[in-house]
């Protein structure tokens, strides 16, 4: 293939007109960026400010994909928001049953698991994994009876939630097991009755 002879100068003049095209073009980018940014930011500001629910006096706020609440200088974040979790009528406990004390735990589900570290890691004195006395869970996992402060959440078809001595149990399916777990907690914080 022959290539065209090209002088100096329109060598020189084309390579400043490709350097003009391509500085205009990484100017637009950025000066487009910036207003992209400022946009995305007013929107999420206005979103998040408008996405708050009062429930029995408690003022829940969404945020970053949690319904937040303050409750006796706690705060705490729930998957679901309170009109959506399953109604707990069994006993429960209340808050100071977890408080200041080690927590065991024992889950079929990881969302539902997240929802019990989330709110009483901060009220116990520490979460530790621990298995069902009689079920085998491997070596490195404690075996732990009742006679404990345990919580144990089961995947089954029925949904159930009681307690036996010191173990509490929350069954249900697994879809629906975040939102049962969200009750349970919600009613021994004291938010739902």
């Amino acid at each position: 293939m022959i290539r065209k002879i090209i002088s100096k100068e329109d060598e020189e003049k084309r390579r400043k007109r490709n350097s003009i095209i391509v500085g205009i073009i990484l100017v637009s980018i950025m000066v487009l960026s910036t207003v992209g940014y400022g946009f995305g930011t007013n929107f999420g500001q206005n979103s998040n400010s408008a996405t708050t629910l009062n429930y029995n006096g408690y003022d829940f706020i969404y945020s970053n994909g949690l319904w937040i609440v303050n409750v006796s200088e706690n705060t705490f974040g729930f998957a679901s928001n309170p009109n959506e979790v399953y109604n707990i009528s069994s006993e429960t406990g209340i808050l100071t049953d977890y408080s200041g004390k080690i927590l065991y735990l024992y889950s079929e589900n990881s969302e539902a698991e997240s929802e019990i570290l989330r709110n009483l890691y901060i009220i116990s004195s520490g979460i530790i994994y621990a298995c069902p006395e009689g079920q085998n869970c491997g070596d490195e996992i404690p075996a732990k009876s009742c006679d404990n402060n345990f919580i144990i959440i089961r995947e089954k078809s029925e949904t159930n939630v009681y307690s036996d001595k010191g173990c509490r149990y929350i069954e249900g399916s697994a879809e629906n097991l975040v939102k049962i777990t969200d009750g349970f907690l919600m009613k021994i914080i004291g938010i739902k009755k």
